[in-house]
């Protein structure tokens, strides 16, 4: 038993395991020692910085050791790692934790070799910039030849933006109206005077245009007004505007009384002698028409009132509204407002603003002149509005440049021009204009040709008869919806046709609004919506004569 305890102590050696695992351990601590001082080394190198980060260095653990990197995201690198990568740069120093290898610092040849390749990368990246900026002035040179090829587009779009219907910056053809309108906010905000002014006119004479251009110029030069514009249109009812005008006077924080105590504050908010003056513009004035026309009368009267600081302007289509429809105010002279009538354009005027704008986008005009003088013609002949002259313009140039795109083709550089000649590829004629208004403001009711299908449906048919024989019967211009219906009706009932109900003929009538044959002037109530014709009698009556029913309509005429 003591032998073989003795021969098991001795074949264990506990002690000497320790020492061999101590000296395992001396040997690693001063290998990695040695590493570490090695390591520590590297950085001063102008080769290459290794990052503090564990993530960012490249070891076994990442897979960079490996021969093969596996089809996966690349290593995280640095910021000075990443970037696009360099043949001719020498690889990366890489962190070995193998006992058996150790890390060698660079030899005077490697520095010397990594130098070199610094000084050889300097110069291919100042060869790069060089290179660059050979590339550019190539580019510049060939921009000049691919200007023109844009220049077609853009001499089109210019034109277009310049044909707008918003607040130009010049307002040619109504120099006399616009002085008018100036003195008189000049004698009335200057001299602290109230007073009121009636503006009318044909929709598209330029009325709030001109209004606006003034007011905007005043607002830079005189001090001491606020200026309130509202659209009566956007109003639900003619009471409404009241609400409107004291949310505007009145601050947001102020509540908004109703009925009498509205009134009552507006009115003492209006005649306080502290304040700047106020100019209130209601824009489509004759669509507050109420019962007894109280809405209109008490803002008429609010510039007569004992100091007052109101000066109203009124805009409408109606000529005679302050005779018409408010004769009380001819009683009174102080109530009694100034009159202003804006006349329809004339051709002269309409190709006068027509060329100013055109001059405003390019030197060479797109439109021919030829084709502005037909177009002024065409529009002056039938309404007068600018507004119409300025689309069909606008819609001229949109055929012109979608054939011009259409029929594009690049041409070769030697035969491109230099970019001071803005040529305009295809001008607008003619042509162009006259099938825009024939498309729009020619003969609508002309139908399709024989043996084609009818393209005017047969109740939009009856019902421009219907309004046909009710203005002659009427002798008037301008019936209101409900009575339009009754005579449809009666119509439709004698000639044994199936008649729509009321909201079919309101669509109905706006069908023909789009076509330019009817003209709407909507109201609050469907029913008191005012129609009128938009085309001669004359050319109605030759349009549908050829069809039996709608020649007998017209030659019996209402029930």
């Amino acid at each position: 038993m003591p032998q073989t305890r003795s021969q098991s102590q001795a074949t264990i050696s506990f002690p000497k395991k320790k020492l061999s695992r101590t000296l395992d351990k001396a040997k690693n601590s001063s290998d990695t020692k040695q590493e570490v001082t090695k390591v520590q080394a590297i950085p001063r190198s102008p080769c290459v910085v290794l990052p503090l980060s564990p993530r960012k260095r490249l070891g076994d653990d990442n897979l960079c050791n490996t021969p093969h990197l596996l089809p996966c995201s690349p290593p995280k690198q640095g910021k000075k790692e990443n970037g696009p990568p360099s043949s001719h740069l020498p690889k990366g120093r890489r962190l070995v934790f193998d006992n058996q290898l150790t890390v060698k610092s660079p030899s005077k040849r490697e520095q010397a070799r990594v130098h070199q390749d610094k000084i050889c990368s300097s110069v291919q990246k100042g060869q790069e910039m060089t290179t660059n900026s050979e590339q550019r002035c190539p580019l510049e040179k060939e921009s000049a030849r691919v200007r023109l090829f844009k220049q077609e587009g853009t001499c089109y779009q210019q034109a277009k933006l310049v044909l707008n219907t918003a607040v130009p910056d010049r307002l040619p053809a109504r120099e006399k109206e616009m002085d008018i309108v100036r003195n008189f906010l000049r004698e009335h905000i200057c001299g602290k005077k109230a007073g009121s002014l009636y503006i009318s006119g044909a929709p598209g004479t330029g009325k709030t245009a001109c209004l606006s251009r003034i007011l905007q110029d005043l607002k830079k030069k005189l001090k001491g007004f606020k200026t309130i514009m509202l659209n009566c249109m956007s109003l639900r009812s003619a009471q409404a505007v009241f609400p409107a005008i004291a949310q505007e006077i009145c601050q947001e924080g102020v509540s908004r009384p109703a009925g009498k105590d509205m009134m009552r504050k507006l009115e003492n908010h209006l005649t306080a002698q502290k304040g700047p003056m106020i100019v209130l513009v209601l824009d489509e004035m004759d669509q507050l028409d109420s019962k007894g026309q109280d809405v209109l009368y008490t803002l008429f009267e609010w510039p007569w009132l004992s100091n007052s600081r109101l000066v109203l302007i009124g805009i409408a289509n109606t000529l005679d509204l302050t005779d018409r429809i408010l004769p009380r105010l001819q009683a009174r002279e102080k109530c009694k407002p100034w009159l202003l009538n804006f006349p329809p354009y004339t051709k002269n005027q309409i190709a006068i603003i027509l060329q100013d704008r055109l001059k405003q986008a390019s030197k060479d005009q797109v439109l021919d002149n030829t084709a502005i003088q037909f177009c002024a013609r065409k529009v002056s002949a039938v309404s007068g509005d600018i507004r119409k002259a300025l689309d069909v313009c606008r819609r001229a140039i949109e055929i012109v440049e979608s054939d011009v795109k259409s029929q594009t083709i690049l041409k070769p550089l030697s035969e491109c021009k230099s970019p001071s000649e803005s040529l305009v590829p295809k001008r607008v004629g003619l042509i162009h204009i006259s099938q825009v208004i024939s498309e729009v403001d020619g003969n609508r009711m002309t139908l399709s040709q024989e043996g084609a299908q009818d393209s005017f449906p047969l109740q939009q048919k009856i019902l421009v008869c219907s309004l046909l024989l009710l203005t002659r019967q009427l002798k008037i211009k301008e019936v209101t919806l409900g009575k339009l219906y009754e005579a449809y009706s009666n119509v439709c009932r004698k000639q044994q046709v199936a008649s729509v109900d009321q909201s079919e003929c309101l669509s109905l009538s706006g069908l023909l609004e789009a076509r330019g044959i009817l003209e709407l002037k909507k109201n609050k109530e469907t029913r008191f919506t005012k129609v009128s014709l938009k085309i001669e009698e004359k050319e109605i009556e030759h349009a549908l004569k050829d069809k039996a029913l709608i020649g007998n309509i017209l030659a019996t005429g209402l029930p």
